[in-house]
């Protein structure tokens, strides 16, 4: 798009939520990175309901307003995104924590075609009293390092609020959350669609305003981990859900004929019930995993998979639903055995130890299979064409 006649390369998006103490300087500092380096751009500001006059003073500034009813970090950022004229957007908090006077890093990544570029704080530098003891050791490193392990991205500062993108790029994600956790949806959406993310140093210094953060420590760091939770089926249920399952297949073979005695200790029929238990829990989350992979695919939350896919063909509802069946059948015919024995003793007293152990892995079969159906059809409603 163009202002004037001159094609806006750049705009410098700022979120605004009652920044009447620190915006002016903001505002200075980006128009003053725009005009050393002979930027064409704009400072665009995303008010999200200010009441402290900060419209006026962005205006005042030179700079463009936006008004942004939906309340949110993610929605104010969304709804600048959406009405930037730049071909790149760099964005940054209105609070005098980020230098906008130095944004030449992120644009010369942007131009030697990076598609999202972040700032990293700890290696650029962080000013004593810039962020509270708890995020720069315990919440940034930890849901950083969980990012990376979950979604294999190189990025050492999930939570910087400084960086830029080309917004097509970004538009084009269609990025859904409307909260603090909108940095991390950018980031992982980001690398799922395979777009090329870059790091450079930035600094953060202590904001300028009196009064307390938006930000909420426990709150908004729990919506972060959930966020990442969700968007990695693998490791919210199908990791657990193998390892519950091998771990509960391997002490029902062991305690199946009979207690197990190691050292001291004895392990009888109280924990074959709880491995039976087990290998239930592991099913289902296995299930889960499938059903929320199956979701996302559809949906758009997440590319296709190859091999996920094969996986997916191969597991047809009326497959699924026969290996049920010969899952229940062979439940019920343990079950039945078991009332068989019980009856020829006039269904009086019994020995119980070796009878239960083949009455509860009936059962936790025949569940198991029932399960599947279940899970079969819920995954085959997932996949029903909607316009």
């Amino acid at each position: 798009m163009r202002s004037g006649n001159v094609s806006v390369e750049l705009t410098i998006l700022m979120p605004c939520l009652n920044e009447a103490e620190t915006l002016s300087v903001c505002i200075q500092k980006a128009r003053a990175f725009l005009d050393t380096n002979a930027i064409a751009g704009e400072i665009l500001i995303a008010d999200n309901g200010s009441s402290d006059g900060s419209q006026q003073i962005a205006q005042a500034g030179g700079s463009r307003v936006i008004a942004v009813t939906e309340r949110g970090y993610g929605a104010a950022l969304m709804g600048g995104i959406t009405h930037a004229r730049g071909k790149y957007v760099i964005m940054g908090d209105a609070d005098d924590s980020y230098d906008f006077s130095n944004l030449l890093p992120f644009v010369q990544r942007l131009r030697t075609g990076a598609d999202l570029v972040m700032g990293n704080r700890f290696e650029g530098g962080i000013e004593l009293g810039a962020m509270p003891f708890l995020h720069r050791y315990l919440g940034n490193p930890v849901l950083s390092a969980v990012g990376r392990l979950f979604f294999k991205i190189r990025v050492r500062d999930f939570h910087c609020g400084l960086r830029g993108f080309r917004r097509d790029s970004i538009l084009g994600l269609k990025l859904r959350t409307t909260g603090m956790e909108f940095a991390s949806e950018m980031i992982v959406r980001g690398a799922l669609a395979e777009l090329r993310i870059e790091e450079v140093p930035t600094t953060l210094s202590p904001d300028g305003r009196s009064r307390p953060p938006h930000l909420r420590t426990w709150r908004d760091g729990w919506r972060h981990l959930s966020f990442l939770l969700m968007y990695s089926p693998r490791w919210l249920f199908m990791y657990p859900g193998f390892l519950l399952l091998i771990a509960g297949v391997l002490g029902t073979a062991a305690l199946f004929s009979g207690p197990l005695t190691i050292g001291a200790i004895t392990f009888d029929i109280h924990t074959y019930i709880v491995a039976c238990f087990l290998i239930l829990l592991g099913a289902q989350a296995v299930g889960f995993a499938i059903i929320a992979r199956r979701f996302a695919v559809s949906h758009g939350l997440a590319p296709p998979s190859r091999r996920y896919s094969k996986l997916i063909d191969a597991l047809t509802l009326e497959r699924v639903l026969i290996m049920s069946g010969i899952l229940f059948l062979l439940g019920s015919a343990g079950l039945l055995g078991a009332v068989s024995v019980w009856a020829a003793t006039g269904f009086g007293p019994l020995e119980y130890s070796s009878l239960l152990r083949t009455l509860i892995l009936s059962t936790t079969v025949m569940s198991i299979g029932v399960q599947a159906a279940f899970t079969a059809f819920l995954s085959a409603i997932i996949e029903v064409p909607t316009r």
